[in-house]
C-alpha cells in the first residue's frame, strides 16, 4: 500500500497505475489518489469541517471551494451534526467516517483505505461498511483488511496475499473456482456415514461435518441427505474457508520443499 501510494520506494520491481509509472512519476500519481492510512487520525484541535478544509487547501484548492467541498462531503456521509465538534467528542466510527469523507472530498480517481475498520466495535464496523458499499458505486477503492468477512462483503475483486506474495486474485467466484470447491455443505449428524465423497471433508468438534465440493457433487449429496432425512445446509464457500485452503496449500508446498532439500 505504501509503495503504490508513493510513500515508500521499492527495493525492486515496478508499479503502474493506468500506465503511469508510480516510481518515476510520483507527483502525477499523488494528484490522482487519496490515502487514509491505518494510523490516520483527525487533527485533535480541529473540527471535521476544519480538518477536511485544511486537507483540501493543502491539495491546492482555493478557500471557498475547499469549504464547499468539505461541507458537501460531510453531508454525503450524514455527518452534518458533527461538523463543528472536536474529535474527542466523536465516536470511533464517526471519526473513521469523517476520514473517509476527507478522502472523498478531493474527488481523487483512486482512494486507498488501509484497514479502515481496525479497532471499531461491530456496530460501527457495519455502519462503515454501508458507507463504503455506497461509495464504491462511484469511486475506485483499494482497501486492505485482515477481516475476511469485510473483504467478502465489500470487494468486487479480492487479492489474497500470504508472506508478501500474491497467491490469488479475482472475484469471489473466481477464487471459488480456483480452489475447486465452490460449495460448502454442513451436515448436522454425528452418526450418519457418507459412503463416498468427491470433495474435502472436515469434521467439527460439535459433531457436525463440513464438506466442500463441486456443484455436481453438492447436488448428489443433497439428494442423498434428503432421501435419508439427514439435516444439512448448502452455501457458497466463504472467503474465510477459501483463504484457509489457499494458504494451507501454499504452506504445505513450502513444507514439502523444505523436507526435500
Amino acid at each position: 500500500m505504501r509503495i503504490i501510494s508513493t510513500e515508500l520506494m521499492p527495493t525492486s520491481g515496478s508499479v503502474f497505475i493506468d500506465g503511469t509509472n508510480v516510481i518515476k512519476n510520483p507527483k502525477d500519481i499523488r494528484e490522482r489518489i487519496a490515502v487514509i492510512p491505518q494510523e490516520g487520525r483527525l487533527v485533535p484541535w480541529m473540527t471535521p469541517l476544519q480538518n477536511i478544509t485544511a486537507y483540501l487547501l493543502w491539495r491546492g484548492f482555493g478557500y471557498r471551494e475547499a469549504v464547499s467541498r468539505a461541507k458537501k462531503a460531510l453531508n454525503e456521509f450524514k455527518l452534518e451534526k458533527y461538523i463543528n465538534k472536536l474529535p474527542n467528542k466523536l465516536s470511533g466510527g464517526t471519526k473513521r467516517k469523517a476520514l473517509v469523507a476527507l478522502a472523498v472530498s478531493s474527488e481523487a480517481d483512486i482512494i486507498f483505505l488501509d484497514e479502515p475498520t481496525t479497532g471499531l466495535d461491530p456496530v460501527s464496523r457495519k455502519e462503515l461498511w454501508t458507507v463504503l458499499n455506497n461509495l464504491k458505486k462511484d469511486h475506485l477503492i483499494i482497501l486492505t483488511t485482515h477481516y475476511l468477512q469485510e473483504a467478502e462483503e465489500l470487494s468486487d475483486k479480492i487479492a489474497v496475499i500470504e508472506g508478501g506474495k500474491l497467491i490469488a486474485f479475482g472475484t469471489i467466484e473466481d477464487l471459488r473456482k480456483k480452489i475447486g470447491y465452490p460449495y460448502a455443505i454442513k451436515v448436522f449428524s454425528k452418526d450418519y456415514k457418507i459412503k463416498k465423497i468427491k470433495g474435502k471433508l472436515v469434521k467439527k468438534d460439535d459433531g457436525t461435518m463440513q464438506i466442500f465440493s463441486s456443484e455436481k457433487e453438492a447436488d448428489r449429496l443433497a439428494s442423498e441427505f434428503i432421501k435419508n432425512r439427514v439435516k444439512f445446509s448448502i452455501n457458497p464457500t466463504s472467503l474465510e474457508d477459501i483463504f484457509y485452503m489457499l494458504v494451507g496449500d501454499i504452506n504445505q508446498e513450502e513444507s514439502n520443499e523444505k523436507e526435500q532439500s
